[in-house]
């Protein structure tokens, strides 16, 4: 980890300042009225919903991908928590109170909280679960989000024990602990409502592995079982006493490898929800007699990367050009309205219309437009820098069970009629294998599906995460090992700002360094769509794309 990228938030868009003051506090349902303990609200009635296998076990700060990510965030409560709009909450935490230049935080916890196993919740079962989660010995792809924490480059050395700490977490008592950052920020308050930032009981340091296909729980829901490839099951935690109403008694996350078939289950009334739609029946199922369909937008980018190891593809001149070709040469307005059914948004940056900081104007914004034209002298360019072999094949690699084929398809036959070259589109059959893949950095001169739900809503989270040289190197979600040092300084420009204007118009300088460096292709922004069975209720998407578990509920 390099230093001076530091993992800091701008987002003064949900609450961040009242949380300093405990403005926060008590929470809300997403209907806004004050809730107390929700674990009894509600029917006893179990919900089914489509799932996929998660990629990794369900160690929080291991968990960054959306098939493991839903059920984490439903068992593992944070400092704060997120309503359906993306505002803020304290949960765990009565306040997070900063001093004066906001490098050091004081969290003081809330009364009587505790692990599904009855053990407390403690200022410990944060501090010794950050410096865990921070450790590289420990080889977690959510480490990066630690970063701004003082001593988090002496955990990352090579060498470093496998017990140390954090220097910059102070436990003060049972209820309060200190949080010294590196460097400043305002928003400190919104990062802590991530899921790796969730607090770990003493159980799971006895034997980590374990704990990652059984774990205890700390949020509305407790974990019952996993049976992997079939099913994972929920079920109300007894012990929460947070502030998040449920309108069900469990959810059981159902494991398709086929959307479709998913689909066609919550027709037949033999699976309660899905949130996803197949390509299928993505022009069907608004008006679809035999579900209740939700559309709306969302804040999600689809995109596939290009790892900085393809051959003809680094990041240099050469690079660029070929980068810029393959993002013009692709049709996506036809793509998304034959294949998605119009279900998309056409990109213009990096991030999303819903995201503080969106812009339609940026430089260089036109290498995301269709332009065979363009497309092909950018090619024609890198082909005078070092010639394409005529036996060489562009592949696009994609899991099989996310229902993109259509699109990848189409998009292979986009750039191979566009630019004269040989495009194939490779399916994976599982996420779960396709992810392993990718962390293994298997796919080293083929481009890969990838897309991006934000951790919190601000430009930061898509930027950070999916970009910055901090999250290169199985350190985070950069797959594709992108490095530019003037991109980091923006993004650690932003992160000192005084205010969001001033740190959007950063992050979106930052952006037109992607726009001409291309480390991924975005492709679209996605809506939030999703069915019900009919009698099924409340199936609503959060801010992130993900469902809210607890107001799903059926007739008896």
């Amino acid at each position: 980890m390099k230093k001076g990228s530091q993992l800091t938030l701008v987002s003064a868009t949900i609450c961040a300042l009242a949380l300093l003051a405990s403005g926060c506090g008590s929470g809300s349902d997403t209907k806004g009225a004050q809730q107390s303990s929700s674990s009894q609200s509600g029917n006893n009635t179990v919900v089914s919903i489509r799932g996929c296998e998660p990629a990794q076990p369900l160690i929080p700060s291991n968990t960054v991908e959306s098939c493991g990510g839903s059920i984490a965030d439903a068992i593992n409560s944070k400092l704060v928590r997120f309503d359906d709009h993306g505002k803020a909450h304290n949960d765990l935490a009565s306040e997070i109170k900063a001093d004066d230049d906001m490098t050091q935080y004081k969290v003081t916890l809330a009364d009587g909280r505790k692990f599904s196993d009855g053990t407390p919740i403690t200022a410990k079962s944060f501090t010794k679960a950050w410096s865990w989660a921070a450790n590289v010995n420990n080889g977690q792809l959510g480490s990066s989000f630690f970063a701004n924490i003082k001593g988090y480059d002496d955990v990352q050395k090579e060498g470093a024990p496998a017990d140390a700490q954090l220097s910059g977490l102070k436990v003060v008592d049972d209820k309060t602990f200190t949080v010294d950052l590196s460097s400043p920020s305002s928003t400190f308050p919104i990062q802590v409502g991530y899921t790796s930032f969730a607090p770990l009981p003493d159980s799971f340091y006895k034997d980590t592995k374990a704990y990652g296909e059984n774990p205890v729980s700390s949020g509305p829901y407790k974990f019952d079982s996993w049976q992997h490839n079939t099913m994972v099951k929920l079920s109300k935690n007894t012990s929460y006493k947070g502030d998040v109403k449920i309108q069900n008694g469990g959810i059981d996350y159902k494991i398709y490898t086929d959307i479709g078939s998913a689909y066609a289950d919550v027709q037949a009334g033999n699976l309660d929800a899905i949130d996803t739609i197949p390509t299928s029946a993505q022009k069907t199922f608004m008006t679809d007699s035999l579900v209740k369909g939700y559309n709306k937008p969302g804040s999600v980018l689809q995109m596939f990367t290009i790892p900085t190891t393809m051959e003809h593809f680094g990041q240099d001149q050469e690079g660029h050009l070929r980068r810029q070709a393959i993002s013009m040469a692709l049709d996506r307005k036809m793509l998304i309205d034959k294949v998605l059914g119009g279900l998309g948004v056409q990109p213009t940056d990096f991030t999303a219309p819903t995201i503080p900081g969106y812009s339609k104007n940026l430089k260089g914004s036109d290498n995301l437009k269709y332009d065979a034209k363009k497309a092909k002298d950018a090619w024609a360019k890198a082909d005078a820098i070092s010639q394409w072999p005529a036996d060489k094949s562009f592949q696009l690699v994609y899991n099989a069970d996310g229902g993109a084929k259509d699109f990848y398809d189409g998009m292979a036959n986009s750039i191979k009629n566009t630019l004269g070259i040989n495009a194939v589109a490779t399916p994976v059959p599982t996420f779960s294998e396709f992810r392993g893949n990718v962390n293994k950095r298997a796919y080293k001169d083929a481009a890969f599906r990838s897309a991006w739900s934000p951790d919190y809503p601000s430009p930061e989270s898509y930027l950070l995460s999916n970009f910055a040289s901090s999250a290169a190197d199985g350190n985070g979600s950069n797959d594709g090992d992108y490095k530019n040092p003037k991109f980091d300084d923006l993004l650690k420009q932003a992160a000192k700002a005084k205010n969001t204007d001033e740190a959007n118009k950063l992050f979106q300088q930052a952006e037109e360094i992607l726009l001409q460096d291309m480390p991924a292709v975005p492709l679209y922004y996605s809506n939030n769509k999703g069915a019900s069975a009919k009698n099924v209720q409340g199936l609503v998407m959060r801010w992130d794309g993900h469902a809210n578990l607890a107001e799903l509920s059926k007739k008896k």
